[in-house]
């Protein structure tokens, strides 16, 4: 009967048919399975799985600041994982997780017939844990019409393999570390930190069933950018923990009843804290790791190796640096523009704007491919949406780029380092008033004329080579004949022209014209030579106008000379980086600052100075830090401003910390319009004040803003007891010429 059956025409095609699908379906099913679409990772392969992982930087105190990556993710251990997270996955995920070998043959069941056939979206989807990690670890390749089929079934082969190769918590632990989540985030630790800076075993159970939900499409379910969408999804997924028995009603209602509290973190290169110090550590770490070699001899990548960077960086101290920056910054900037009005040279100097056209990237490409300057001007003058920096809130306006380029260039700029002067680390980091707007770093790149700042230096040659901290010199203007007539002039045309002040007034008062005859006195040779023995290294001019600060000096390096005055007459080299560990803990190397062996100076010197610039902040330019900032700490300081009112410093000293603050336009045509406006006291020194107002309320800085100067001897403070400042005689009064011309020594 059957074999008469098989016979019919009608019964053998369909059967022919039948056979010849079977055997091209097994003949494509083998063809993958062999590889010809490409090679399947082999179970050696498969048991030692490599991803590329997230650099970590860290503060001082293991606290994550930063990371370089291509792929953010930071992986973790089973044991960090809560269970109330690995229940959210499975009963969202793959409820039958502990039961299938990486396929759910019930499952693809249930889609054939539910999803497929009855068109009931609701049954659900046939993908496992496994099979998504298999997608997470390898990927999906375009075949044309065939890549939905080969690609699956190319997982189902590498879900089998992995599940006899680990085991149910290797495969759950290996899945969080690289399945990908919103915003590039790549595992479960990245996301925690992104989305709520936290750990992953901190994660509550709200926090968990969003990073969760989100999984089922990182972009629509993203909490950051769709709050409301993101805790509609956060419910299903505790609703489907109630299904399956993770969780009770009562439980799931009162996180149901929580809104998503995001506590996000920006670890991408230009946002979150210290973007300048975070490019800074990366370009020295890339120069270091030249150095050094992988146990297997191949280089290190820092976007893919997972490697640990411990730094000298104090997080909140940091933070608190760049709340008190911001908050100058925008005050300081409003007073600006409104000083200048409607005649800002950012408007109304043609010149200053074509000069500032010629340095832009985009004209030097233009010049180059051969346009000419009427070209580029048509070029750069279509306008198009730019967003701008405002300290009020960034706007986006349909502007040019030469509106761009004038808009850009009224703003002010700053720099600041803080380091611990014993050793040089560098606790805080300021390179600029935003890194998305302001690429340069005022710390590490720019090299500024530092003013009054450098008179100290001067004033500690002099006493080092026997010059006595009571010794009297006149205010009054002179004229070097030697040098083209050069009169140096002080800040204030009001004073007394008659009137002589010890070393310690005219430093603590930045007296331009002392500076001048104390360096001419003690001579340019040995000033320098001094300055060397602090570490500076930069070149200077050897030029009468050096005691006035005409030489420009990196603020690293500036910091590190006056950290000798608190660190017994040593200079240092400020650092950063203080160990690089591989993705295991294991140490590559460890840094220290280079502290000068012998001290610059005499401790007699050193104790000198230091009361000196202490009455800098007691009686002379940084007065307001007492005034109008009512700081109580011990603070020595020094103020300065440059020519034309074009950079404002200040240099803050404490026991335990020594600052450089610089503040000014980045075009250095353009400067302040007043003195009163644009001295240091003014725009940098507020930065140093509002910052340590905020570390004097915050009892974790005690150590910092609590700390005393040591005693100064009674030899010091009985060779400073003597009057500030004297007339001279009736006689000199009279008879004294009323500019005295002189040459200047140079030897």
């Amino acid at each position: 009967m059957i074999k008469k059956l098989l016979k019919k025409k009608w019964v053998k095609l369909p059967l022919f048919l039948i056979g010849t699908v079977t055997m091209l379906f097994l003949c494509f099913y083998a063809s993958i399975y062999l590889g010809f679409w490409g090679d399947l990772p082999t179970k050696e392969e498969l048991s030692t799985l490599k991803q590329a992982e997230a650099t970590q930087v860290l503060d001082q105190n293991g606290q994550l600041i930063g990371k370089y990556y291509i792929f953010d993710r930071q992986p973790i251990h089973f044991e960090d994982l809560p269970q109330h997270l690995i229940d959210a996955l499975i009963a969202t995920e793959d409820v039958r997780f502990y039961e299938h070998d990486g396929v759910d043959n019930k499952s693809l069941l249930r889609v054939f017939f539910k999803t497929i056939l009855l068109r009931d979206k609701s049954s659900g989807g046939g993908s496992t844990i496994t099979l998504q990690l298999a997608k997470n670890l390898f990927g999906r390749e375009k075949h044309k019409i065939f890549s939905t089929v080969v690609n699956k079934l190319k997982e189902s082969f590498v879900a089998k393999r992995i599940e006899d190769i680990y085991s149910k918590q290797e495969i759950l632990t290996l899945y969080f570390n690289t399945v990908p989540f919103p915003d590039n985030t790549y595992g479960i630790e990245s996301a925690a930190h992104k989305f709520f800076n936290t750990s992953t075993s901190q994660l509550s159970l709200s926090e968990a069933a969003v990073l969760v939900g989100s999984l089922k499409a990182n972009h629509s379910y993203n909490p950051r950018l769709f709050p409301e969408r993101s805790q509609l999804r956060r419910d299903v997924v505790l609703k489907q923990m109630i299904k399956y028995g993770y969780l009770n009603t009562n439980k799931a209602d009162q996180e149901m009843s929580k809104p998503i509290l995001l506590n996000y973190q920006y670890f991408n290169h230009d946002l979150g804290v210290a973007p300048y110090f975070r490019e800074a550590v990366k370009k020295e770490l890339i120069s270091i790791l030249e150095e050094y070699k992988k146990p297997d001899n191949t280089a290190y990548d820092i976007y893919n190796d997972g490697l640990i960077i411990h730094t000298t960086l104090d997080y909140k101290m940091q933070v608190l640096a760049e709340e008190a920056m911001k908050e100058h910054m925008q005050m300081l900037q409003n007073d600006y523009e409104i000083s200048y009005g409607d005649m800002a040279p950012w408007k109304n100097n043609t010149s200053l704007v074509q000069n500032a056209i010629k340095n832009l990237d985009v004209y030097k490409t233009y010049k180059e491919i051969g346009l000419t300057d009427d070209q580029i001007q048509d070029s750069l003058s279509i306008k198009k949406e730019i967003e701008l920096f405002e300290w009020t809130g960034n706007t986006t306006k349909k502007i040019s780029s030469l509106d761009s380029l004038q808009h850009y260039l009224k703003f002010l700029n700053t720099g600041m380092i803080a380091i611990e002067p014993s050793t040089g680390a560098v606790k805080t980091y300021l390179g600029g008033i935003d890194y998305r707007y302001f690429k340069y770093d005022h710390v590490s790149q720019s090299k500024r004329q530092i003013g009054s700042t450098f008179k100290p230096f001067v004033y500690t040659t002099a006493i080092e080579n026997g010059m006595k901290p009571c010794s009297y010199f006149s205010t009054k203007e002179i004229t070097y004949t030697n040098l083209n007539n050069w009169t140096p002039k002080n800040a204030s045309e009001k004073e007394d022209p008659h009137l002589n002040f010890t070393l310690e007034k005219a430093l603590s008062n930045s007296v331009n014209t002392i500076a001048v005859k104390v360096l001419n006195e003690v001579g340019i040779p040995k000033v320098i030579d001094q300055v060397r023995k602090l570490g500076i290294t930069d070149s200077l001019s050897k030029e009468p106008a050096m005691a006035l600060g005409t030489d420009a000096i990196k603020i690293k390096e500036l910091a590190g000379a006056y950290a000798s005055y608190v660190n017994q007459g040593k200079g240092v080299t400020p650092y950063f980086i203080s160990k690089i560990e591989d993705k295991n803990g294991n140490l590559i190397a460890s840094f220290k600052s280079d502290i000068l062996e012998t001290p610059g100076y005499s401790e007699y010197t050193r104790q000198a100075l230091l009361e000196m610039m202490k009455s800098t902040v007691e009686s002379g330019t940084a007065t307001r830090i007492r005034t109008t900032y009512k700081l109580e700490n011990d603070i020595a300081g020094k103020t300065g401003t440059t020519q034309d009112n074009k950079d404002g410093w200040f240099v803050g000293i404490t026991p335990n910390l020594v600052t450089i603050t610089w503040v000014g336009n980045d075009n250095y045509n353009i400067g302040f319009k007043t003195t009163a406006l644009g001295q240091g006291a003014n725009t940098a020194l507020p930065i140093f004040a509002k910052w340590y107002q905020k570390m004097n309320i915050d009892p974790t800085f005690d150590t910092i803003t609590k700390s005393k100067f040591t005693e100064t001897s009674e030899e010091v403070l009985k060779d400073l007891d003597c009057k500030p400042e004297k007339r001279d005689n009736l006689l000199k009064r009279l008879f004294g010429k009323k500019k005295k011309k002189k040459k200047f020594t140079t030897e």
